[in-house]
């Protein structure tokens, strides 16, 4: 007992060291991001806060500019640049020569950005989710679930585990090389690009310069045009932070512009990460091929959405309707009763962020019914409030629909809630797997193994059981689909590794003792058992049993002491 005792005081001392290391916080400076330009009273008196009145079907489409507007009041916001292909490979350029930099930098380096940032965001979260409504028409509370709560998840995700993942990983050596050691090894590829979509603009842009620049890359992404003015703000909290740190210049760019911009930066990049729809996606994937880059791919989704009878129904309404707006992407909502600015918004309600997207929905609509289905419930929008612009769709749900109707094969991406029926969960697979698309799943049942077991059986890349996307809340988790919804990974460990140029390396266990030999009888000139020993070999280090491998390994030993006293051997010895 006098023997421990001092080994639990030492180990209670460090225990209690570490706890209060744990409650003092780390030195966290402030950054400034000037805001004076893009806050909404700021721009109540501009000459160019006029409503915006785009041209239809494409005419007369200005391609040397992007046009900002919010969707749901078509205030103008301003304009950006459509950067030429040149412009586009100037601006990788520079972050070439920038991560060459920071490729070198510590992980304690990299830490203090992501703190510098999530600093900001907490103090600053009204700020961001804003702008993120202004500019796609969400409410303040989707902003914050969808914008602000994802990307501090991420930011601490990778503060507490990014750089054990990063870390050179030590793997089996084999029977055949016991006298190795192998690892695999993580190193920055060099410049990550990416085009994101619209519907998530804050975390969309931080999600992939994360992973990027805290595994050594440099990041350059191109926001949606739908979504650029949004965008080249939160580009300003990025640089406050890199610069915060002492990062090098030209690190992360973020660039605005059309598919032209989008092709370019695909044929600069080491790596390309695109989230959008199927169809380009294939020409980003033929674009890539071109060079021979990795591509990670987040397409389209038809998520199905699985209510067992045996549910408390009413909790998973609430749920349901959430999600078929949220997963959408059209978010926008009313002040109270009326339908109008989402700044002042407390519902999401059918808001639509892209001129003339109502009239496919609509299409999708009268298809199902034209097929059989009908409309159980619609909402309408007779009261839009004053400040609000006519560029909505009713929330509507069609039940008695099938398969053979394009509303349930087609990406709607608008508040439709096509119900089907089923009979037994082995027809709920088969409905939910008759898909092109392959990203998520959410099961609802009172029997939660079964619930499990039908999750299991659905050709997809992410599930949630007794909820809904809660598994993109935890970013420990890949996040990614399969089919017509894309291939490859971000988020997670799998993501995070994405980034990085993977090597394996194998080094001597006990150099210079212990080194590899080439036996006699299979050098050159192989001697003519040579196959015989090979064959011996094998046996030995790969037999079934230890009985096996044991009487191999004998034969083997007999061999050779064969071989070094054939009369051959012999003579040169004596020589």
């Amino acid at each position: 007992m006098a023997f421990w005792w001092p080994l639990l005081v030492l180990a209670a001392a460090y225990a209690l060291c570490r706890i209060l290391l744990f409650l003092i916080p780390p030195t966290v400076p402030s950054i400034d991001v000037d805001a004076s330009d893009v806050l909404q009273d700021a721009n109540q008196n501009k000459e160019d806060s006029y409503i915006y009145i785009p041209p239809r079907k494409g005419k007369g489409a200005q391609t040397d500019k992007v046009q900002c507007y919010e969707p749901a009041t078509m205030k103008y916001l301003g304009y950006f640049p459509a950067l030429t292909p040149d412009e586009v490979k100037e601006h990788v350029a520079q972050a070439r020569k920038a991560q060459k930099i920071w490729a070198k930098s510590s992980f304690k380096q990299r830490r203090q950005f992501l703190r510098i940032l999530l600093k900001y965001i907490l103090e600053h979260q009204d700020l961001i989710c804003e702008i993120s409504s202004r500019d796609t028409g969400k409410t303040m509370v989707d902003a914050s679930l969808g914008e602000i709560m994802t990307t501090c998840e991420k930011i601490t995700w990778l503060l507490d585990e990014g750089e054990k993942w990063l870390k050179p990983e030590y793997r089996s050596c084999g029977r055949s090389m016991l006298h190795k050691k192998a690892k695999v090894e993580f190193y920055p590829l060099g410049v990550i690009g990416a085009i994101v979509s619209w519907n998530y603009p804050f975390h969309n842009v931080f999600n992939p310069m994360l992973a990027a620049i805290f595994s050594g890359n440099a990041a350059v992404i191109k926001v949606s045009e739908h979504a650029s003015w949004s965008g080249c703000f939160y580009f300003r909290i990025i640089q406050a932070a890199l610069a915060a740190v002492g990062a090098p210049d030209n690190l992360v760019h973020i660039i605005t512009g059309f598919a032209e911009t989008g092709q370019a930066l695909v044929s600069s990049v080491d790596k390309i990460i695109f989230v959008g729809s199927p169809g380009v996606g294939r020409m980003i994937m033929k674009r890539a091929s071109e060079t021979l880059i990795p591509v990670t791919l987040e397409l389209g989704g038809k998520d199905a959405f699985i209510v067992c009878e045996d549910v408390d129904l009413p909790c998973v309404v609430q749920v349901a309707v959430r999600a078929a707006l949220q997963s959408s992407g059209q978010n926008c909502a009313g002040a109270e009763r009326f339908y109008g600015p989402p700044l002042s918004g407390r519902y999401d309600m059918g808001a639509i962020c892209m001129i003339e997207h109502s009239e496919k929905l609509q299409n999708l609509v009268n298809d199902a019914v034209d097929k059989g289905a009908e409309i159980a419930g619609r909402g309408s929008f007779g009261h839009l409030g004053e400040d609000a612009v006519d560029q909505f769709f009713p929330p509507t749900v069609l039940v008695n629909v099938n398969h053979t109707m394009k509303i349930m094969q087609e990406e709607a991406f608008g508040p439709i809630l096509p119900i089907m029926k089923f009979s037994s969960d082995e027809e709920v697979v088969k409905l939910a797997n008759d898909s092109k698309y392959g990203l998520g799943c959410a099961v609802f049942s009172g029997n939660q193994k079964r619930a499990i077991k039908i999750a299991s059986q659905l050709h997809c890349g992410v599930a949630a059981i007794n909820d809904f996307a809660s598994s993109y809340m935890c970013q420990s988790l890949p996040f990614g689909g399969v089919k017509d919804s894309g291939f490859g990974r971000f988020a997670g460990v799998e993501g995070l590794r994405a980034c990085c140029l993977v090597k394996a390396v194998v080094e001597d266990r006990w150099w210079p003792y212990v080194k590899t030999m080439i036996p006699k009888p299979i050098q050159y000139p192989v001697s003519e058992n040579g196959f015989e020993f090979q064959e011996l070999l094998v046996e030995t280090l790969y037999g079934l049993s230890v009985w096996d491998r044991l009487r191999s390994l004998v034969n083997l030993l007999k061999m050779i002491s064969e071989q070094n006293n054939s009369p051959a051997n012999t003579r040169k010895k004596s020589r």
